[in-house]
């Protein structure tokens, strides 16, 4: 989680002045403060409850997920309008590349705090029925004793659905997770086929 937090920084960083909210420090640090106080609050494994850990968790994820949303809204903005980064292949498509792998870490993210109530609620009990039903809970023969999913579960998650476009082999059991399912794939479609058809217009 906290690799993703500084891949997240480190590609909000990258991204053209017009497409970051905010100045170009102004969310890393954000986005460091709080990975700190996370961090410093429950060393290593996540599995202390604690509503103020998770207040911190829930403000973490929703600055990267705010992030990600409003440089996608820019870069559509300036694939619609004209912009200086859409007139040359390489910026289009290396500052389409940063927007689309955001959306892909913030939502893999929101993922990991908001099913079956977080990391911590699922290192002491999962429940019968979680928010995302991963192949192991749907099949009880790949079932292993204790199974819980890690965050590597939901980076997959998040990029499959980002590919995809729609669920590969996790499930989405409930109101919340179907939405937000459905808005990643939305913001990654958009991306992809206006970045795709501007890339192939300016090269040709």
């Amino acid at each position: 989680m906290a690799a993703a937090v500084v891949a997240s920084a480190v590609l909000t960083l990258l991204l053209p002045d017009d497409l970051r909210l905010g100045p170009r420090w102004a969310l890393p640090l954000a986005e460091g403060l709080l990975l700190v106080a996370l961090i410093s609050g429950d060393p290593g494994r996540i599995s202390r409850r604690s509503t103020v850990l998770r207040s911190v968790a829930v403000a973490l994820v929703v600055v990267l997920v705010g992030s990600a949303i409003w440089s996608t809204i820019q870069l559509i903005d300036d694939l619609i309008h004209g912009g200086h980064e859409t007139n040359s292949a390489n910026a289009l498509l290396l500052a389409g590349g940063s927007v689309w792998s955001s959306p892909v870490l913030a939502f893999s993210l929101l993922y990991f705090e908001l099913d079956s109530g977080g990391p911590a609620a699922r290192a002491h009990h999962m429940p019968p029925t979680p928010a995302l039903a991963f192949p192991q809970q749907l099949s009880p023969e790949l079932n292993a004793p204790h199974w819980r999913p890690h965050y590597i579960d939901y980076l997959y998650l998040g990029f499959t659905n980002s590919t995809a476009l729609s669920p590969t082999d996790v499930m989405p059991l409930v109101p919340w997770a179907k939405s937000v399912m459905t808005l990643q794939s939305v913001l990654s479609l958009m991306i992809l086929g206006l970045v795709v058809a501007r890339a192939v217009n300016v090269l040709a």
